[in-house]
């Protein structure tokens, strides 16, 4: 039995960004030492349909299909970016589409995943532009438009995400430490895993629970590589920033 990775925040924009190869590369360590990859959201800057038109999505697809053609089982997240990834992706990539909340066991681990946004509460804004986007009716109509229009939203909205982001208040755009707690009681697991804030760390928190924070792609890759010993190293740009020892 292989590793057991987890990645997030990459932000793709297009086959010739460095970072897409950066995936390529991370792709083949997950084919020669893993089991299982999680994908927990914002793989994609932004993803206007399973229809678009552009080649990033097939690229990916097809690197994707390498990997769990390779026997690798690959399972993906919707972030707040691409949160419109659909069941032709899926198909053409090998992926499962996992739910906004999943629990793992991973040896004796007892494991939630998730893309990390809905932690976010102090964020009122977001949250309720979150609501909206992520209704069926709402994603229903976008779909329904033709992809020019849906480019267009797609652009305007990166461009007020970056505005609003440089005006807001750090703190606020970080997790909200009750909504945390709260997730951690109601689940009863060991570990958080979740990405979304671009915060990679391994937070020890009370009671021997570990919240662990995946790290965005600025320049290189980023992920955390659970070995089925139990012990866990995350990387972030390139270079390993935490080691968990097997403790159990």
């Amino acid at each position: 039995m292989g590793a057991t990775y987890f990645a997030s925040d990459l932000h793709l924009t297009a086959v010739e960004d460095p970072i897409f190869d950066c995936f390529v590369e991370f792709l083949e360590r997950v084919r020669a030492d893993g089991s299982e990859l999680y994908l927990l959201g914002d793989v994609f800057e932004s993803w206007i349909g399973d229809d678009d038109d552009e080649d990033l999505g097939p690229a990916v697809a097809k690197a994707l299909r390498a990997v769990t053609d390779a026997g690798v089982l690959v399972s993906f997240a919707h972030g707040n970016r691409d949160f419109l990834v659909g069941e032709h992706f899926a198909k053409t990539s090998g992926a499962r589409l996992m739910a906004e909340v999943e629990m793992l066991g991973i040896g004796d681990r007892h494991i939630l995943v998730l893309h990390g946004d809905t932690l976010c509460t102090d964020d009122l804004a977001y949250q309720q532009v979150s609501r909206t986007l992520r209704d069926p009716h709402w994603q229903a109509q976008f779909l329904s438009q033709p992809l020019a229009a849906r480019r267009a939203f797609a652009q305007q909205a990166r461009a007020e995400s970056a505005a609003y982001t440089a005006v807001m208040a750090s703190q606020i755009m970080d997790v909200n430490v009750a909504s945390v707690e709260k997730l951690f009681d109601a689940s009863r697991v060991d570990w958080m895993i979740h990405g979304h804030t671009h915060r990679p760390a391994i937070h020890e928190l009370a009671a021997g629970r570990r919240r662990i924070v995946l790290g965005d792609w600025p320049r290189r890759g980023s992920w955390l590589r659970l070995d089925p010993s139990g012990a866990a190293e995350l990387c972030f740009d390139g270079h390993s920033i935490g080691l968990i020892a097997t403790d159990r």
